[in-house]
């Protein structure tokens, strides 16, 4: 039999004219390879079903070109898929396991966005950095000492008028204090967050885990939480928060990462979150936190809203602040509020309908830190749309929060 073709892989259209077909890559970087399988090859995919052999792939094959000798195009698209770790047999485990050890054996975890999110090197970094915090002045300032805020993990150029928003809502007096920073996790475990104890390095420099927060928040949430995730490793969600932390108070801010996995249990089986013992001990771990610490804390969300197009599976041809997007603004403004209010239940009972048909991927932390917090009230600083792609939108947010 045929292995087993990954289903946790990026899948989606060649944006490149001259090679059409589907673009496969793999966001957990056990795999750098980045495959366009031609379109006239993309249907042979469905024969890595663990179900079907090799001899069915090159009778398919026949069937489609009319060539007889096509078991060397076979051979080759087998040999492709397998080395470039995208297969469930002997090459991948070996590449999964070697880079789950090399994050569990190293002392840091290494910036996986340089370069590509935001510049490699420190010079140019601070330029852009500069740049995208430009305008702030004009910005009212807190009426308060903030004890949250919100931004998006979309890359920084693409929301930078709702990421200004938001870190414009810090002071230079927030620097002595902890950044607990729950991020969306694209590709963790449901129900569970993850944690690491390891120093995020940026070409600013290395930050300051908060060890002791993270052992107590281990051991409180239980089998609520994965001590060392291998996906801190390659998550964009808090790197982006670390960046714009690091550009306004130095390189060894205190933080506390925390990736969020998706309320799955929740949101298909009905039900609030917290009905699921895992999640319960994940709210109650963060709530003793946020009561024992106070002040001390400054908690950052990162988190984008929306999801809405083609690249997203919708029969949409999405543009930005237009027709059906309005729509979803409107819908975005009515969780928002929620979350202004701090109203938890009324936010997640927004997100359960249709089973969230907006694709919010934030909402894990959202709902997390509301239960956290729920003295919290927030206000909404700059509310954005943005094309990711020709036929597909992104929402996000701007928010600064305060005690009731």
């Amino acid at each position: 039999m045929l292995p087993r073709l990954r289903l946790n892989l990026d899948f989606f259209p060649s944006p490149i004219e001259d090679k059409p077909g589907l673009v496969i890559r793999d966001p957990f970087h056990y795999s750098d390879a980045t495959l366009i399988i031609p379109a006239g090859l993309v249907a042979c995919l469905e024969f890595f079903d663990g179900e079907q052999s090799e001899l069915d792939l090159r009778a398919f094959l026949v069937r489609i070109t009319g060539d007889v000798q096509s078991g060397g195009v076979a051979q080759h698209l087998i040999d492709t898929l397998s080395d470039a770790g995208f297969l469930q047999n002997e090459e991948f485990a070996r590449r999964k396991e070697a880079a789950q050890r090399h994050f569990a054996e190293s002392s840091v975890r290494e910036a996986s966005q340089a370069g590509g999110g935001y510049p490699a090197e420190r010079a140019e970094l601070d330029e852009t950095m500069r740049g995208y915090m430009n305008g702030t002045e004009g910005v009212a300032k807190s009426p308060g000492r903030v004890l949250a805020i919100a931004a998006p993990h979309v890359s920084p150029f693409g929301g930078i008028e709702a990421y200004r928003a938001a870190y414009s809502a810090l002071s230079p007096e927030d620097a002595d204090r902890t950044f607990v920073v729950l991020g969306t996790s694209h590709y963790g475990a449901p129900d569970r967050i993850g944690l690491t104890r390891k120093p995020f390095r940026t070409p600013y420099g290395d930050t300051t885990p908060d060890v002791g927060i993270v052992d107590t928040l281990a051991r409180d949430a239980g089998d609520g939480a994965l001590m060392e995730d291998y996906c801190q490793a390659i998550e964009h969600s808090i790197e982006f928060q670390i960046v714009f932390l690091q550009h306004l108070f130095g390189a060894g801010i205190r933080v506390v990462p925390i990736l969020c996995g998706s309320y799955g249990h929740s949101l298909y089986r009905g039900g609030l979150p917290e009905a699921h013992e895992p999640v319960r001990r994940i709210f109650g771990a963060l709530g003793e936190l946020a009561a024992r610490e106070g002040d001390r804390l400054l908690w950052v969300l990162g988190i984008d809203m929306a999801h809405m197009g083609r690249r997203y599976g919708d029969d949409l041809q999405a543009a930005a602040d237009r027709d059906e997007m309005t729509v979803v603004a409107r819908r975005d403004r009515s969780r928002i509020e929620r979350m202004e209010a701090g109203d938890a239940r009324g936010f997640w009972e927004l997100v359960q309908e249709n089973r969230d048909d907006l694709k919010w991927c934030g909402s894990a932390p959202v709902y997390s830190f509301l239960k956290a917090m729920p003295d919290a009230r927030g206000e909404l600083l700059r509310y954005q749309q943005w094309n990711i792609d020709e036929a597909s939108v992104v929402s996000f947010a701007g928010m600064r929060f305060h005690s009731q």
